[in-house]
């Protein structure tokens, strides 16, 4: 019998919404959506030296989930909405599938900051209903945001960083490359917003799907830090997933770019 999913791996992508861009900072200007978000990309890039809009301003275009069993095997990775990628689809489906899954634990890399708090806006912009997630009703410590309910979500980062105590310098992509794996490739963060002007949709979600690979072996490494699966364990486990990735490697274009670049964990201990 499959084992029952238990923790949700998940990464997202996403975009500026031109017309609030425009609305918003560019009130009384008459700026054409795509002008305004290529106006404020410019001044994000004098001021901040990244052209990064802020999340309250975008909308959601690709979610990857790794649907993972207690026993921390990878079953699957599904791309939400798949191939229309409809922004407030994508939201119900991540939204409804963690109903449908009996509200399995969120697993992110510094998804506090900013994967959640973005589907949270794509709920309220859209009109979803997620009374499981805020459970206004309960206890401040029970409520599934509270940021050290780890039982709801683990923030791989908030993990490494206790809480934020530090800064994490290098992201999940120093995280992964400790482990041997391949952290960014040709695809990084910042490109996305050009990469979708340009109708480049199939390959940001095969970016999503190559960062929830990371943050899933990220992921294990993290358990044997905090004693729940023994290091033998996991590196069988990382080989049963390296096996999968090759079995669907002919299906699905990001796994071949993964195994490409993937590399193995040097054991000091062997």
């Amino acid at each position: 019998m499959p084992v029952p999913v238990r923790y949700f791996v998940f990464d997202i992508e996403s975009v500026a919404d031109p017309e609030l861009v425009a609305n918003i900072r560019y009130s009384g200007e008459s700026l054409e959506p795509a002008e305004a978000v290529r106006r404020y990309r410019a001044e994000l890039m004098e001021k901040y030296q990244s052209d990064f809009i802020p999340y309250t301003f975008q909308i959601p275009v690709s979610v990857a989930v790794g649907k993972v069993g207690g026993d921390f095997r990878l079953g699957d990775v599904v791309v939400l909405d798949e191939p229309e990628f409809r922004p407030h689809v994508i939201a119900e489906n991540f939204w409804r599938g963690w109903e449908k899954y009996r509200r399995p634990t969120l697993v992110s890399f510094n998804g506090r900051g900013f994967d959640l708090p973005l589907l949270e806006l794509a709920a309220f912009r859209y009109g979803l209903r997620v009374p499981g997630w805020f459970h206004p009703s309960g206890k401040s410590f029970d409520q599934p945001r509270n940021r050290y309910n780890t039982k709801s979500h683990v923030d791989l980062c908030e993990l490494l960083t206790n809480f934020g105590s530090t800064r994490f310098t290098g992201g999940l992509n120093l995280a992964a490359n400790l482990l041997g794996k391949p952290g960014k490739m040709d695809v990084q963060g910042h490109m996305v917003q050009d990469m979708y002007d340009a109708g480049r949709l199939a390959e940001i979600n095969d970016y999503c799907r190559c960062d929830v690979l990371d943050t899933y072996f990220v992921f294990l490494r993290s358990r044997v830090l905090l004693g729940q699966l023994p290091l033998k364990s996991e590196q069988q486990i990382i080989a049963q997933t390296k096996q999968w990735l090759e079995q669907k490697a002919d299906e699905v274009s990001a796994y071949r770019l993964y195994l490409e670049k993937w590399g193995d964990w040097a054991n000091p201990w062997e």
